[in-house]
């Protein structure tokens, strides 16, 4: 029994053994030994273990500079991030992992380089055939460039090749370029310019070792061979018109662009087609005329003078104011831009009646447009309506190849009449009653036919413009409507009015009858009767007291009469009549005098006055009679003395 035991204690532990060793502690990397990573990307490197359920982790580089990333420990992993990958991490890393008392590393060694994009093909100019050019190949970002190699190729020929393969200690990223210069053909369109780029990195099996950028070529022809047509012909007469063509080669097909010269130099454009018309031409289109073949790469000019002869245009007439018959009016045939003025002839006739002629005769060397004229004054009749004045330009060049040689301006005579004889024709009259109606016809004669206006003189002797139709018609007239109306007769030629004064008469209205200070007044008193009429002008006004034996006529002041000292006898009926042409209107009133009562403690006035009189005039008498004697007995006499006496 014990000996079953051994053996069977030496089995297990054999198997023990060996499960152990199964389960032994190892470490392993990803990527395994060697990473290869373009600058600006991410990378991550990891870590694992087997054999140890809690290993710790820690990471690395072998010349212990920072690790530029960032650690994250889970498990039995660790992960080393980059993000972005920068020079900082072309290391060798060592990741350690622990269990225990044992420990494990392992180093991944990262590589980095650059090479972003496709390269850039880069042209001086515009390709021009003939014209040499240079092609540049830019590759840029790279690192490291010391293994870069750039072929440039025109089609299927390689036309430069080129190594970088200097020594570059320096860790920067590197734009390189190839140059190369050529010159274009005809035959080069179509071709395709190939820059191709190689960066020779060994491991680089999932990144690409070869960019290449490639451009067609197009070749351009700068405009040559410019051609000017000009039809009929680049003399021309003022009025007529010009057709010029301009044709230029070049590739592309140039634009053509029409321009004229100016004074200064400057070029003023006109247009961008191909054929440039002028019509109606005139002096001021004479000059020089360029056309230019432009495209991509240049332009090329023609020019062309167009000359546009003078005898431009018809004579003008001009009249020195409006027509008026017998009234002297000066006329002027005026013939512009001329030349040679010296051989110019300008005649002027009325009618069939040569009014003037003159030849400019006068010796010139003068190369310029000049303006010349004819004057003429005459007095035109009413007779000379409908007439024409003609005035007629001759240049005398045999010569000339154009036409006209001669030119003429008319223009019908209208003679004018200043309005006159004006007249108004009132219907029914000038005078009438109020409510009436009333025609006022104003007629005028003239050349042409006066326009007729009326007006309404103010107090202030301004007009008031009323109608503009011959006859003026006022319905139910006012008062208000009284005045002074202006009929004028205006045309061209002048004005004349007449005026006729309008009177509007009414019957007299509110009358008013009236005794102060009352109807009612007692013997002695003062009374006044007034009477007054409405405002109606040109009104009599008659105050009479009514007797059975016949009215009085009283004499009264501005419609006012005055009762002094009113007796018994003054009683009665008054009447005022206030009439004028048109009609009457009458107020009458009762006045009322009432006698005074016999009383004896009564005294009138003049009784009392009488009184005081005699009272003061006997004592005067008696001291008169006192001095007189005794200025006889003594022979003189002395107020003073008298006076004295008495104190």
């Amino acid at each position: 029994m014990p000996g079953k035991m051994v053996v069977s204690f030496g089995a297990s532990n054999i198997l023990w053994i060996m499960f152990a060793a199964s389960q032994a502690f190892k470490i392993e990397t990803t990527p395994e030994s060697k990473s290869l990573a373009q600058i600006g990307d991410s990378v991550s490197l990891t870590c694992s273990t087997t054999g140890c359920e809690s290993p710790s982790f820690s990471w690395r580089t072998q010349i212990d500079s920072p690790l530029n990333g960032k650690v994250r420990n889970e498990g039995t992993t660790s992960t080393l991030t980059m993000n972005p990958v920068s020079f900082g991490n072309e290391h060798s890393y060592l990741c350690t992992a622990t269990c225990g008392s044992r420990k494990l590393e392992k180093g991944i060694q990262v590589e980095i380089y650059s090479f972003p994009r496709d390269p850039e093909i880069h042209l001086s100019g515009p390709l021009e055939a003939g014209k040499p050019i240079t092609v540049k190949c830019l590759v840029a970002d790279v690192y490291p460039f010391d293994r870069l190699e750039i072929d440039l190729m025109k089609g299927d020929r390689l036309m430069k090749s080129q190594e970088f393969l200097e020594d570059a200690d320096r860790k920067s990223l590197e734009t390189k370029s190839l140059e190369v210069t050529f010159t274009p053909v005809i035959e080069d369109i179509g071709k395709v310019l190939v820059c191709r780029a190689k960066l020779q990195i060994d491991e680089m099996d999932s990144v690409p070792t070869e960019r290449e950028a490639v451009k067609e070529l197009q070749v351009y022809i700068s405009p040559k061979n410019t051609v000017i047509s000009v039809n009929p012909s680049t003399r021309l007469q003022e009025g007529g018109s010009v057709t010029m063509t301009c044709s230029s080669e070049g590739l592309p097909p140039p634009e053509i662009f029409w321009s004229k010269k100016l004074d200064n130099g400057n070029l003023q454009h006109l247009s961008g087609n191909a054929t440039l018309t002028l019509i109606a031409m005139r002096m001021e289109d004479s000059g020089i005329y360029v056309c230019e073949g432009v495209n991509l790469i240049g332009k090329n000019r023609k020019e062309v003078e167009l000359i546009v002869q003078a005898f431009p245009r018809d004579p003008e007439i001009e009249m020195g104011g409006v027509l008026m018959s017998e009234s002297p009016i000066t006329v002027s045939c005026k013939v512009s831009s001329v030349y040679p003025l010296d051989r110019l002839e300008i005649e002027l006739l009325k009618g069939e009646t040569v009014l003037e002629n003159k030849e400019f005769l006068e010796d010139t060397d003068m190369k310029s447009l000049e303006n010349k004229s004819l004057e003429v004054t005459f007095i035109p009749t009413t007779e000379d309506t409908g007439k024409a004045l003609v005035c007629q330009a001759k240049l005398h060049i045999d010569e000339m190849e154009f036409e006209p040689k001669q030119r003429q301006s008319t223009q019908t005579l209208y003679v004018n009449v200043a309005p006159r004889d004006t007249a108004i024709l009132v219907s029914p009259s000038s005078v009438l009653e109020e409510g009436s109606s009333v025609n006022m016809t104003c007629l005028s004669h003239g050349l042409p036919a006066p326009k007729i206006l009326w007006s309404r003189q103010l107090p202030n002797g301004e007009l008031q413009p009323i109608s503009e139709n011959a006859t003026l018609t006022l319905i139910s007239t006012k008062m208000e409507d009284s005045g002074v109306y202006v009929c004028e007769g205006i045309n061209q030629a002048g004005r004349s009015r007449k005026e006729v004064e309008l009177i509007i008469q009414v019957t007299p209205k509110d009358i008013k009858l009236t005794a102060f200070p009352s109807e009612s007044v007692k013997e002695g008193d003062t009374v006044i009767i007034s009477c007054t009429c409405g405002n109606v002008p040109e009104t009599w006004i008659i105050l009479k007291k009514k007797a059975q034996t016949g009215d009085t006529v009283l004499k009264s002041i501005d419609g006012a009469y005055t009762i002094q000292k009113a007796q018994l006898k003054d009683a009665g009926v008054y009447e005022c009549e206030s009439k004028n042409k048109v009609g009457s209107q009458l107020r009458s009133l009762t006045l009322d005098v009432q006698g005074r009562e016999n009383n004896k403690d009564y005294f009138s006035p003049e009784l009392l006055m009488l009184y005081c009189a005699s009272s003061l005039i006997i004592p005067a008498i008696g001291m008169i009679i006192y001095f007189a004697r005794k200025a006889n007995m003594k022979g003189s006499y002395s107020l003073v003395e008298a006076q004295k006496s008495k104190v």
